[in-house]
């Protein structure tokens, strides 16, 4: 197994981006776009867990699955390296290489791209995860997989496009400015080239779920309020015992290099509007079991009234024993929670049908997804009212490692 060295380029750009931290990132992470207004804009990349995931929902996403090309173990490591301290940089508001990455030598590539250049940092937040197909025979990390990181079984009502499943790697990028998400994957897909490649891309706009108190409740493109029951960053306790491995109440890490880490599921799921649009406000209301209009549930009067499974009217369930939140609660699967982080997406037309192709990019975050997010699927798909107005389309299982210390990088847990 190779040992974890960081590569010689890699030191240089982080003592770059150190030295630079007091200019470059102090003028951009401040500065509002065409506003003037100096507003706070960064998410410090380092720390015990991985931004992205318990941070306060940005605005914008651009989800990258990617394969492998390298044979060597430590042509991966020195790539996550580079990665970790490129995402650093970025995080900060400045660009790859420090305030001169968009200058250098008139005959070679500028270390940057340059299209986030004089924009904020927006929030960003870079999010790493492992797929299941990482651990083969190629870098001799077999042994290293966790029991949990084990590929999602067939589940009901899949029609999976092949080119939109699975990935050795993924890069979650948020913002509240896509072209700072899209200028983060897309640096770091150039850092990588000769060692991974893009296998697919997703981006996503209008945030489909609140991961903070702090947040409303969003709206997704059913025109529904999505997330009303979703766990809050506020909810350690909650989410030791639901998303973080090894947490208090939760699962113990059979592999140490999860501890503190969670499970990323990924889920391209259609919306077939055009027909939804068709059906009554009764049936939208049935199907998802609460009110479109102020997001309560149909046993109550108030978006964050609890949901009363018992409560009938006219002697039928007030929630329709088919409704998705009554399928989706946790009092009906076992009191399995999750943490999700959505987003909607475009597509433009299906050729196919000329229809819309448009929907949720579905995130989850657990400590065993095979417990938690498979039994919950499986009981929607075979039975949820709204199954008939989807497609899941596309579909991956990550782990994503705890966050990294200053000085640090990713991987070096791995391949340590």
């Amino acid at each position: 197994m190779s040992t974890f060295r960081p590569s010689r380029r890699g030191l240089l750009t982080g003592a770059a981006v150190a030295g630079a931290a007091g200019v470059g990132a102090g003028l951009s992470a401040f500065a509002g776009r065409g506003t003037g207004t100096p507003v706070p804009r960064t998410v410090p990349f380092h720390g015990a867990r991985q931004a992205g995931i318990t941070t306060p929902a940005q605005d914008s996403l651009v989800f990258a699955a990617l394969d492998v090309t390298a044979k060597r173990p430590g042509d991966l490591a020195d790539v996550l390296q580079r990665w970790s301290g490129a995402a650093a940089t970025m995080a900060r508001g400045v660009p790859v290489g420090g305030p001169g990455g968009l200058a250098g030598a008139q005959d070679e590539p500028p270390l940057d791209t340059g299209e986030a250049h004089e924009l904020p940092a927006a929030n960003l937040t870079v999010t790493l995860g492992y797929g299941p197909s990482l651990f083969d025979a190629r870098f001799g990390l077999a042994g290293r997989r966790p029991a949990a990181l084990e590929e999602l079984p067939a589940l009901p009502g899949e029609q999976l496009d092949p080119a939109r499943v699975g990935g050795d790697l993924c890069l979650q990028a948020c913002a509240d400015d896509p072209q700072v998400a899209f200028h983060a994957v897309r640096n770091l897909v150039r850092i990588g080239r000769g060692t991974v490649r893009l296998r697919w891309l997703q981006l996503g706009f209008g945030r489909t779920s609140t991961t903070s108190t702090a947040q409303p409740t969003p709206r997704n493109l059913m025109g529904f309020k999505d997330g009303t029951a979703n766990l809050r960053a506020e909810d350690t306790d909650a989410l030791d015992e639901h998303v973080w491995v090894g947490g208090r109440g939760a699962p113990a890490a059979d592999q140490d290099w999860m501890r503190g880490g969670t499970y990323l599921v990924a889920r391209r799921i259609r919306m077939l509007v055009e027909a939804w649009d068709r059906a009554s406000l009764g049936e939208q209301e049935r199907v998802i079991g609460r009110a479109k209009g102020t997001g309560a549930p149909l046993s109550g009067t108030d978006e964050f009234d609890p949901l009363d499974l018992d409560e009938q009217v006219g002697g039928e369930p007030a929630i329709d024993v088919a409704a998705h939140v009554r399928l989706a609660a946790p009092q009906t699967n076992g009191g399995v929670r999750m943490l999700r982080r959505g987003y909607s997406y475009t597509d433009g037309l299906d050729p196919a049908t000329g229809q819309l192709d448009a929907g949720l990019f579905f995130i989850v975050f657990g400590n065993d997804p095979h417990r938690q997010f498979v039994p919950v699927q499986r009981r929607l798909g075979a039975h949820d009212a709204l199954t008939e107005y989807l497609k899941h389309t596309g579909s991956g299982l990550f782990a994503c490692p705890p966050g990294i210390e200053e000085g640090g990088a990713w991987g070096e847990g791995l391949f340590s």
